[in-house]
């Protein structure tokens, strides 16, 4: 039996045991290991199958116990943590208390930085070269960055400062023509020219040539390097070149032997290197041609009825395709139902626009631009840019909706003050994934968007119950001349079983009365009051529920109601307790004069919360129904309770891996 390579992988830099030889085989060993992991656990497929080879030429030719890649998108660091000791524990991948889907610090001193998006990696990788050269530290500073992510202006801010810099800095330029979604805009354009342009690379190597051997004196050297610069741009301008880099390729980043050679090349070259390497999104899976868009999207482990290696896909023996889309059967999903609503309103009001950035799928946007194509928007990782751009379709009459992960568009929040609430302009946020995003982790955990919003004038913020409500506050939003912000989770829509009043700027509405105290539920939360409830119902307690549908403006004459008519008032979000909902709750009592001291919080720790299964998350902190019944238990056995005991439902998180 031909031995394993992958078998001789235990501890870091055990790959500088192996001959380059031997690294085709494990290059297939590697990928055999992460598709039959991420069908098992979920995950990033296609990324990381596309740099296997990049990643296995980078760790063999730097030693990364002392240089430092920097993956600008770190959710395809998947063969790095099976490089760097963390193999046995690669099938943890995603799972509550095991391995994170992206790079991170707590799990190995060889994780620089904590990213989950992306854009970024080169400028902190600058801060690394310009740190190590104050401090006298020698080595080698890589930044990888991929064409998806230059749509993102940072990724410009920082190649306009390395460039400038001068600094010996290694930026590698992972080309494989998509993004979440394919990549959009001039420079999607511009790259394929690169691609398909040998003639570049021939013309290149012979200056090269040429310039290297004019006999030249050091002194004259150093005047004529501006020459020679000159005279490279002139001939092979590019816009890498034109900000101060040495640009080389592009090369094939799935020929190891060819990595290898110009990697050796370009190691120990002074001043800013850009090495462009060409990938394929899938490398190595059958998919990999047929559905490059499938195969970048998270797999869904629901889609995977059974172990699947790549063998048995390979040879057709067991088909699974990664297409990370839930079942097709059962309760829509939010993103699917916000997707439904808008198209439908969107045939009533020709001013409604969709925008999304560079997750048109992930958003509901891209099934919105089937029945409209040219009202739907994807501007790239560009969230800045996606809310200046409603802001100014807004202004001149249009009705925008930027549909934006909650965590992402944190991104643009001085655009969200600036552009859109100073101007008072009414575009509309609907944010995805708001709340506990389950298995990706902090990075996308959106806890923190009523916070940001709120404390901005002119704003309006609100969450539904169910699909009903969903579709009342878009409708809403369209009346109101001024930005809203709609939250909605990453979960399945409820059914609606209740009969409610329609949606009114506002006004929230008391689902069930209850003698012993009630819940005061923001959007999904509801459901799980509603459940509690029951749950209390059995243990001799009668608790209310009321859904208050919006955290700005509070309504405060049913907060009124209820903390009048109740011992106690239990207000419940999926969001930091701090600055969110309850916050909310307390300030509208305040300035009601209304008996504060009975309304009390639950919600999210102060604290990052770390990777598991969205209600696996829920559980822990207490915010599931057995979790509000116990802080319901609590309060009814004494109503003056500290706010802190209550949390103690969500011990548990304590001991998760907290964000160093």
């Amino acid at each position: 039996m031909k031995e394993r390579q992958l078998d001789r992988i235990n501890v870091v830099n055990d790959l500088h045991k192996l001959s380059e030889e031997e690294l085709p085989q494990l290059a297939q060993e590697i990928r055999e290991l992460i598709i039959g992991t991420v069908y098992q656990t979920g995950g990033h497929l296609g990324s990381n199958l596309g740099v296997v080879e990049l990643t296995l030429a980078l760790e063999y030719l730097f030693d990364i116990t002392r240089d430092m890649i920097v993956w600008d998108g770190s959710y395809q660091t998947y063969t790095h943590k099976i490089l760097t000791g963390r193999k046995a524990q690669f099938n943890t991948l995603r799972q509550f208390e095991g391995l994170c889907g992206f790079g991170w610090k707590p799990e190995s001193p060889h994780d620089p930085f904590n990213f989950g998006h992306v854009g970024t990696g080169l400028a902190a990788a600058f801060g690394v070269a310009v740190s190590d050269e104050k401090l006298g530290r020698k080595r080698r500073v890589i930044g990888i960055v991929g064409d998806g992510s230059m749509t993102s202006g940072v990724a410009y801010e920082a190649l306009n400062n390395i460039g400038a810099s001068k600094k010996d800095i290694l930026v590698i330029l992972n080309d494989n023509g998509f993004s979440i979604a394919p990549t959009v805009g001039a420079l999607s354009n511009y790259l394929t020219e690169l691609r398909t342009a040998p003639i570049f690379n021939e013309i290149k190597q012979e200056i090269h040539k040429v310039l290297t051997k004019l006999p030249l004196g050091t002194t004259v050297e150093h005047m004529m390097d501006s020459v020679r610069r000159g005279v490279k741009q002139a001939i092979f301008p590019n816009i890498f070149t034109a900000f101060g880099f040495e640009y080389y390729g592009p090369i094939d980043g799935h020929d190891l032997k060819l990595l290898m050679k110009v990697l050796r090349n370009v190691k120990e070259r002074k001043g800013p290197i850009l090495l462009h390497v060409i990938t394929k999104k899938g490398m190595g899976h059958p998919d990999a041609d047929r559905d490059p868009f499938g195969l970048h999207k998270p797999v869904d482990p629901a889609a995977a009825a059974k172990k699947t290696t790549f063998t048995q896909v390979a040879t057709g023996e067991s088909k699974v395709e990664p297409q990370g889309k839930p079942p097709a059967s059962g309760p829509k999903s939010w993103t699917g139902a916000f997707s439904d609503a808008l198209t439908d309103l969107a045939r009533k009001d020709p001013r409604v626009v969709a925008i999304t950035a560079a997750m048109p799928d992930g958003t509901g946007v891209m099934d919105f631009a089937k029945t409209f194509p040219e009202r739907a928007f994807d501007v790239g990782i560009s969230e800045q840019f996606a809310v200046a751009f409603a802001a100014g379709l807004a202004q001149a009459g249009m009705r925008p909706v930027c549909a934006i992960y909650s965590s992402f568009l944190q991104r643009a929040y001085d655009i969200i003050f600036q552009e859109a609430c100073l101007n008072k302009l009414p575009v509309v946020f609907v944010m995805d994934r708001a709340g506990l995003a389950g298995e990706d982790g902090p990075t996308h955990h959106g806890n923190f968007d009523i916070a940001y919003f709120r404390t901005l004038p002119h704003t309006v913020c609100m969450s539904p119950k169910d699909a009903k409500e969903l579709r009342e506050m878009l409708e809403l939003s369209f009346r109101l001349d001024q930005p809203v912000a709609i939250r909605i989770p990453r979960e399945k829509v409820p059914e609606a079983r209740l009969q409610s009043p329609p949606v009114e700027l506002g006004k929230g509405e008391i689902l069930a009365r209850g003698r012993d105290g009630a819940i005061l539920a923001y959007g999904i939360m509801t459901k799980y009051a509603l459940k509690a409830r029951e749950l209390l119902r059995r243990d001799g307690l009668d608790i209310g529920v009321a859904n208050a549908r919006f955290a700005k403006p509070v309504d405060a004459d049913l907060l009124g109601e209820l903390v009048g008519s109740s011992p106690w008032v239990l207000a419940v979000e999926d969001h930091s307790h701090l600055g969110g909902f309850g916050g909310a709750v307390l300030e509208a009592a305040s300035l009601r004069g209304l008996n504060a001291s009975k309304i009390k919080l639950l919600g999210i720790p102060d604290r990052f919360i770390d990777h598991a299964d969205r209600w696996k998350l829920l559980e822990i902190l207490g915010l599931d129904e057995q979790g509000i019944r116990r802080a319901c238990r609590l309060l009814a056995e004494n109503p003056k309770l500290a706010g802190d005991a209550l949390m103690q439902g969500a011990d548990r998180s304590a001991r998760m891996a907290e964000v160093p």
